[in-house]
């Protein structure tokens, strides 16, 4: 898909819109701290591996704690700014009123289907949890015992922020198709390659002058 905008204004939706996504800044960031202690990770199991012969002890383990932080810290974060892959051949050609309330329909499909995923991840990490095993887990990685519930409980909590930067877009939408906007606030807005790269180009230009 091409690239979105996300307009702001003083509104209380805008407000609660830029709340959100300072968070979802700082969850994104963390999770790229992660992706960056994984490739540490690989290189010094690597080099252990050729250079003394002995990898990284439980290598697999932290690697399979890592990878739910890497894949799922950022789903909110790309789903404010219109990131995420998507079919457009259809809603692209939409405009106005038609193209709104296709994207508040499309938004409340997602919440829907975000809810169901919150249910359903929240279950798998009560079967984990127990307050009276060591560590609060029932289930552990095989060669270290690391306990599996903290990555598990991530699931539920990043699905939580998702499921509200739905809400906050299907509330925008819904707004945009009863009053007629043009421009509404607290939604990505699909610009043309033309769009994105003049938007592009004036970023440079603002860096420069400051």
């Amino acid at each position: 898909m091409a690239g979105a905008a996300v307009l702001e204004d003083g509104s209380m939706l805008s407000r609660l819109d830029r709340t959100l996504y300072s968070l979802e800044q700082k969850v994104a960031i963390f999770s790229g701290i992660m992706t960056l202690m994984l490739m540490v990770l690989a290189v010094v199991s690597v080099t252990g591996r050729l250079v003394f012969n002995q990898p990284l002890p439980g290598y697999v383990d932290w690697i399979s704690q890592a990878l739910p932080f890497i894949a799922f810290l950022g789903l909110s974060y790309t789903q404010r700014d219109g990131g995420h892959i998507r079919m457009d051949i259809v809603v692209g050609q939409l405009r106005g009123r038609a193209l709104w309330f296709a994207e508040f329909l499309t938004s409340l499909v997602t919440l829907f289907i975000i809810i169901v995923l919150i249910v359903g991840a929240w279950s798998h990490f009560g079967r984990s949890f127990d307050w009276a095993a060591p560590l609060f887990s029932r289930d552990s990685t095989i060669d270290l015992n690391l306990p599996i519930w903290p990555t598990k409980i991530l699931v539920p909590l990043m699905f939580s922020i998702l499921a509200l930067r739905s809400i906050i877009q299907i509330v925008g939408y819904g707004r945009a198709f009863f009053l007629g906007l043009d421009s509404p606030v607290a939604v990505p807005l699909i610009q043309s390659v033309a769009e994105q790269a003049a938007a592009e180009a004036a970023l440079v230009v603002e860096e420069k002058g400051n």
